[in-house]
């Protein structure tokens, strides 16, 4: 994935670190009272008696149960991915995929001068050796260049090529073309509302994380 604030500064050598589930009916005859919870605390359940007098968050409506958001979240983030790719194909980019982005992105943190491939899979939450296959594809697809490091003759930067720039630059006007839609549909003031609250509910230090891929790991 390619995110357009990092592409918008692609182009200047400086870039920030930014690119079906079974439905259950729920149940009824729930009780109001809710005698007894295990909250999940960092991996650990801890059993928590909770207090009768106690307030006890809402449960939510039977027409909106939890797991949705996270899919309707991710179905959302697919939906622009797509149709980001879709496009970029249109344009000349048609061997880029999102997991690229994501690698370009962990490059053009490095800045002009480039990254190490250690630096690479830091980033990504993956391997050296795992950073370089991918390095590989980039370099084959000609959106990445490998070039001795001045500092260390031992080791080998990876830098963006033209090309690698040129993908981000685009991306980025891509995404902006792509908001403008959703704005157009949801309203602005909605969507921009849409955007705020989640910066609300999610941590600024993993708003913009490239690991996105080796998180989500192989099945």
């Amino acid at each position: 994935m390619v995110t357009a604030s990092m592409a918008r500064r692609a182009a200047g050598g400086a870039v920030s670190t930014v690119w079906s589930v079974n439905k259950e009916a729920p149940g009824e005859g729930r009780e109001d009272r809710i005698d007894n919870m295990v909250d999940q605390f960092d991996a650990r359940n801890v059993n928590q008696v909770v207090d009768p007098g106690k307030r006890v968050s809402p449960e939510p409506p039977a027409d909106r149960p939890g797991f949705e958001l996270p899919l309707l979240l991710f179905a959302g983030f697919r939906t622009l991915i797509d149709r980001l790719h879709a496009e970029l194909a249109r344009q000349g980019h048609p061997d880029v995929r999102p997991a690229h982005g994501f690698a370009l992105q962990a490059i053009a943190a490095g800045g002009p001068g480039g990254a190490t491939a250690s630096d690479v899979g830091r980033r990504l939450g993956v391997s050296k050796q795992a950073a370089g296959k991918t390095v590989d594809r980039l370099v084959a697809l000609a959106y990445a260049e490998r070039a001795d490091d001045p500092a260390d003759a031992r080791r080998k930067l990876v830098r963006l090529t033209p090309r690698g720039v040129d993908v981000l630059t685009r991306s980025a006007a891509i995404f902006d073309a792509l908001r403008g839609q959703w704005a157009a549909t949801l309203g602005p003031e909605r969507l921009a509302g849409i955007e705020d609250g989640l910066r609300t509910v999610v941590p600024p230090e993993t708003a913009f994380r490239l690991d996105a891929t080796s998180w989500l790991g192989a099945p």
